[in-house]
């Protein structure tokens, strides 16, 4: 049976490796982007099946969020699945080492992280489980967390606290939700080859990094979505609550 599946941070990496599974899968599928149109109109012209649509929109802001959950309920005929993926990641311009970066720079990479990592997410959760509840219709909700709220990010804290909370976050839903027929699970992946990752894999520390993992290589997108389609379909249900380890045993806990 098809059923609509809203991706957040759709446009490239994982998100789109995630929109892909789903709609081979045969789903109806809202690809979300922040500020990347091209890249998302690139992967909703990969998606395999019909009924796809693209959805725009800062997840930092609460009415955006608002109005995308409702585009994509429109536009899907309703909405059965959200993937909470969308997430402001590390990089070289939001390194906040606490005993490098001022105060002024540690504010606003705190702030515009936790906005649309963590505020994001539950701001849109809210719509799609208001929505599910309304329709008396059971559904599944997957958020994209990180190894690192457990390992820990020195150079980005802001992250790694945002993805702890959004792994707490999916646990309170686990419960709160369950009694609507409601599943919540969170994955946390490890080092990812997306796209963005490209250049550091293939730089002097790419080595290191594939180390890492006693694989001996780092994870790929399309190893979560495997993992994400999974959690979402109905024999998993029994799974909410968890939070799902993807890091190829190069951190464990």
């Amino acid at each position: 049976m098809s059923r609509g599946v809203l991706v957040t941070g759709a446009s490239r990496g994982i998100g789109r490796a995630v929109a892909t599974a789903f709609a081979a899968r045969g789903d109806r599928v809202a690809v979300h982007y922040g500020s990347g149109r091209a890249d998302a109109e690139e992967t909703l012209c990969g998606l395999a099946g019909a009924g796809h649509v693209l959805i725009g929109g800062d997840l930092g802001d609460p009415a955006a969020a608002q109005e995308l959950a409702e585009a994509a309920i429109e536009g899907l005929g309703g909405v059965d699945v959200l993937v909470n993926n969308a997430a402001v990641a590390p990089g070289p311009g939001n390194v906040h080492a606490i005993d490098t970066v001022g105060y002024a720079d540690w504010q606003r990479t705190w702030r515009r992280m936790i906005d649309v990592d963590l505020l994001g997410a539950a701001n849109v959760t809210y719509h799609v489980a208001n929505h599910l509840i309304g329709r008396g219709a059971t559904g599944s909700i997957v958020n994209v967390g990180s190894r690192g709220a457990f390992r820990g990010e020195p150079d980005y804290p802001a992250y790694g606290a945002a993805k702890a909370a959004l792994h707490a976050f999916g646990q309170s839903m686990a419960v709160a939700l369950a009694p609507h027929g409601i599943a919540v699970t969170s994955v946390a992946p490890g080092f990812i080859s997306s796209e963005r990752q490209h250049a550091k894999l293939d730089g002097p520390g790419g080595a290191a990094i594939s180390a890492q993992s006693p694989f001996g290589r780092v994870g790929t997108p399309e190893e979560v979505a495997a993992a994400v389609l999974h959690l979402a379909s109905p024999e998993a249900a029994w799974s909410s609550g968890a939070v799902l380890d993807l890091n190829g045993a190069s951190h464990l806990r």
